[in-house]
């Protein structure tokens, strides 16, 4: 079992008008966030499927498929180390987290993070030490900062979001709009699970959040009360 049988799997799966699609979607045009991402248009629902039957890849096998310059490719890879984790023991799963962590520059893309960080890293970290975490938002990379970010997703769903505010406000000033979406959509899941803490934050910064972010924050609200948030 190899990269390649992974690669011939995802080619014949190649939807050539959904990849136009998914390219304009993901921002693949020159000077955008994705120049030059390749896609195959493949569905992620498919994509899980081929990560369950190739989840004993080994760990070089699954570089290859992340340094590949198609988009399927490491997404499938991502989701090859989520089906991995959760079949690890303790010692594996360190093992994973390390592996995942020392090639970010290839988990490069919003969906690669967003169906990862908090299902591999959120998840690792929930009873240790936070410290990376704090590190990732500090990061010149838009991608790690996004995963320090979408890595709280574990907590919030275990109601725990003490880390979620904290790296929120690491990240309050960011430039990028993927990290004010980001930020803004685990504040609204926050929200979700109690409102009056993500009320208590936003009160405190809702008038330097950028807007993005505040829109992320408060769509869930009522009207009248998403208004009173947007005068500021």
């Amino acid at each position: 079992m190899n990269a390649d049988i992974v690669v011939r799997t995802l080619e014949l799966l190649e939807n050539k008008e959904k990849a136009e699609i998914s390219a304009g979607f993901f921002k693949t045009g020159k000077r955008e966030y994705a120049e030059g991402d390749v896609f195959l248009g493949i569905s992620v629902a498919a994509l899980r499927k081929i990560a369950k039957q190739y989840q004993t890849l080994p760990f070089s096998e699954i570089l290859l498929l992340l340094q590949d310059k198609i988009h399927e490719c490491r997404l499938v890879a991502v989701l090859i180390l989520v089906e991995k984790f959760k079949s690890s023991d303790s010692l594996q799963q360190r093992e994973i987290v390390d592996f995942y962590l020392k090639n970010t520059t290839h988990i490069n893309n919003w969906d690669l993070v967003d169906l990862s960080a908090d299902k591999i890293i959120g998840n690792y970290f929930f009873d240790k030490d936070k410290k990376i975490l704090h590190q990732l938002a500090k990061s010149n990379s838009l991608w790690e900062r996004r995963i320090a970010i979408v890595s709280t997703f574990y907590f919030i769903k275990n109601n725990k979001f003490n880390e979620t505010l904290k790296i929120a406000e690491l990240l309050l000033h960011d430039k990028h709009d993927l990290i004010h979406k980001a930020v803004g959509w685990m504040l609204r899941e926050v929200g979700k699970k109690n409102k009056t803490v993500e009320g208590e934050f936003l009160k405190k910064h809702y008038k330097i959040m950028p807007r993005t972010m505040l829109r992320y924050a408060i769509e869930k609200f009522p009207e009248k009360e998403r208004k009173q948030y947007l005068k500021k």
